[in-house]
Formats: C-alpha cells, structure tokens, sequence
C-alpha cells in the first residue's frame, strides 16, 4: 500500500514526512513522547538509557530531560543527575536510594520542615530511624551524634528560616572520618554561592539535592528537583531507586527550567544585591531585635559563609523586639502589599511568611518568639523598603 492509497486517518498517523536535521535556535527543542520507537528487534534489545546513550522509554529520559540534567550537574559542578518532581522528591529519593532497616539518618536541627516529616513518618515505616543534631556545634558535635547505625548525614547551607551557616568543611570533614554519606540540601546556594564537590582540602559532599522549583525556574510556575552525585557508583545506586519507583518530569516542565537557566547568575545576584539593603535597612529599625542572613556580620555562621561563599540567596529572616507579640507580628504581614504572602522562593514576587520559630526545634533556636522569612524578587529594592516601613505601622 502506497501512502496515497491509504486512509487518511491512518496517513495522518504513519506520514512519512521528516522533518530535516540541523535546526538550531536559543531554545532547546521539547520532546514528549511515552513510547520511543526502535528500527529493529536488534536494536530494542541493544539500547540503553543508562549512560545517555539511547532512548528506551519516556520515562527513563528524552533529548530535552537528558539536556537539563546535564546542565543541572554542571550548574552543580558534578558529572551526573537525575529530575524529580520536586525538591522534597529527591530528598526523598535520596534517603530511600542509601537507607534499609535498621539504619539511621542524621537531620540538622535547622533542616527543611517537610525533610524532618519525611523522617519522622515515612522513614520510621521502614524501619528507618532519625535524630537530630546541632549544626552550629561543628565538626565536634556531629562526630557525637554519629552513631554505629549511622549511615547519612544531611546537611542545609543556609539553614532553613533562620539561616544559620554551618562549618561545612569541618562537618563534612567528621563525617568523612567515619565513613557516613553526606547529602546537602544546595537549593539555598543554587550552585552559584559556592561549590558543594570541592569545599576545598580534597573535601566536598557526596550528594547535592536541589529544588529546581527555585532559582533555576525562577518564574514560580515550575515545581520540580534534582539530585546530582559525582561518584558513578553512587549515581547508579540512586539511578535505580529512580527507575523502580518511576520517577521523572515532564518535558514541558524542563523546557519551562531550561528556558530559565541562562539568566539564573543574573537573578540570583540581583535578588542577593537586594536582600543585602534590605537587611541592612532592617537592622537599623527600633522595632527589630536581629536580622538573619549570612553575609551579615553577627548573623549565626557568618564567618563560615565569608570562608565558604562568593554570594547568598535573596532570604533574610527578621525578629521583632519582645514587645511586639505573635499577633502583632501578624498584623506586619497582612499589611504588607508588594510582598505576597506564599511559601516557596526565588522567583520575580518577593514573598513573606512568619513562622514560630522555636516550636520547629530540638535545640535553642537564635531568636524568640514569631520569625518573619522575607523572600526577596526582582522588585524595585526602594519599593521593598517602602512596603516594609509602611507596614511597620501595624505593630
């Protein structure tokens, strides 16, 4: 049957039109597809997806998912990653790829909430157990807390809401020493504020997770993680939990990231030029009591960061003087109108959410009371102050 002899329903579906090779353009193409089509028997079974040199399955990756992971993992300064849905999906992926029954997990005190749930509910189903150390007692402190069952250690830079920065050389430094895996939660440092592999001294962490949701979406529209590893043996490890469990993103979603990325270095500082005044600003203010970032002298871990970092996230946190309580602290938000109240980070709105900071820890937290989280966009940085000194009024 010739294609002019065919139904049209079935010409439309098996044309024989293809389109030439050799169009190239700034955007990288997007292709969707489930099912990927072999020449022969011979070559279904020859193929593999493992190293990137062939396409079995939509799942197990396309030309436009391939291209992001290898963007993402020189963004991270490692040799391979793999997509999720989201940042909490790899943190996932990671714990369920490198711990069985009876091994144990350790969380910083200032880890990322959901992580912490992950722990304490679905971890504990497995057999799993967790505990939770300081971060800023350095490389002594966790050296206490690793234990014989000890099999991972996450670490967070800067910690999550309160922004600590811990010694990470030294900390990974004492893991090392005792053989633990180490993950680091990098979304804060987006793999611009510093190298995570090479921490310096031949040290550097064994696995970085990243929500990609973040900095590298940059629009808020985008909900989607990675986890990037250097080691081989330790990829494919991770390679095969993601396979069994059927994991991957969508392409459009990639495409949405991929678009992004170009402009990642420009956002990331003008958003970290921006939190900086902004801090500066706040720490001049009679009702705060202490403002939180890392670049900022006095604020917890800053000498850690000015050793470690070349840059910092746009994320400040504010403490308000005792007399300003909980509802008070409220009023200051609902009042705000430039900053949208909303979780999440790194895109052109800047955000705010308070959080009763001590009730999230083990350990004493660096503030009291109601600690309100500014997530800092693209705004005119003067209209940001503006915002924030009118709302100042409704405490």
């Amino acid at each position: 049957m010739t294609q002019d002899d065919r139904d049209p329903r079935t010409g439309l579906i098996h044309h024989p039109y293809r389109a030439p090779e050799g169009f190239e353009s700034p955007v990288v193409g997007v292709h969707k597809g489930s099912t990927v089509f072999f020449p022969n028997v011979a070559a279904m079974r020859a193929r593999t997806w493992k190293d990137k040199s062939g396409y079995t399955y939509g799942l197990h990756g396309t030309p436009t998912t391939f291209t992001l992971e290898e963007r993402i993992a020189t963004l991270e300064g490692g040799r391979h990653t793999l997509l999720v849905s989201s940042g909490l999906a790899a943190i996932m992926l990671v714990n369920l790829s490198l711990l069985r029954a009876g091994d144990e997990v350790l969380l910083p005190d200032n880890v990322y909430g959901p992580s912490r749930d992950l722990a304490v509910h679905e971890l504990a189903q497995y057999g799993i157990t967790h505990r939770i150390y300081d971060p800023m007692g350095g490389a002594g402190a966790l050296r206490a807390a690793i234990g014989e069952r000890t099999r991972l250690v996450w670490l967070e830079a800067a910690g999550s809401v309160t922004l600590e920065f811990p010694d990470l050389r030294g900390l990974v430094a004492a893991a090392r020493e005792r053989g633990v895996t180490v993950a680091l939660d990098n979304t804060w440092g987006a793999g611009i504020a510093f190298r995570p592999f090479d921490l310096g001294e031949g040290l550097g962490v064994d696995v970085s997770i990243h929500a990609l949701t973040k900095y590298p979406s940059g629009g808020g529209d985008v909900l989607m993680g990675a986890v990037t590893t250097v080691d081989r043996a330790l990829h494919e490890r991770i390679m095969m939990t993601h396979s069994r469990f059927g994991l991957g993103v969508g392409a459009n979603d990639a495409e949405l990231v991929l678009r992004s990325l170009p402009s990642l270095h420009l956002r990331y500082h003008a958003q970290d030029a921006s939190a900086r005044r902004i801090a500066a600003w706040a720490q001049q203010r009679p009702e705060v009591a202490r403002v939180l970032h890392p670049a900022l002298p006095g604020s917890p871990g800053h000498e850690h960061w000015a050793a470690q970092c070349s840059a910092a996230a746009g994320l400040l946190s504010i403490a308000f003087q005792p007399r300003h309580d909980a509802a008070a602290v409220d009023r200051f938000v609902d009042a705000l109108r430039l900053f949208r109240i909303g979780y999440s980070w790194g895109g052109p709105v800047s955000l705010v959410v308070p959080y009763p900071i001590q009730a999230m820890r083990a350990f004493e937290a660096p503030v009291a009371g109601t600690l309100v989280r500014l997530c800092i966009g693209l705004e005119r940085t003067e209209d940001l102050i503006a915002d924030l000194e009118q709302a100042l009024g409704a405490l």
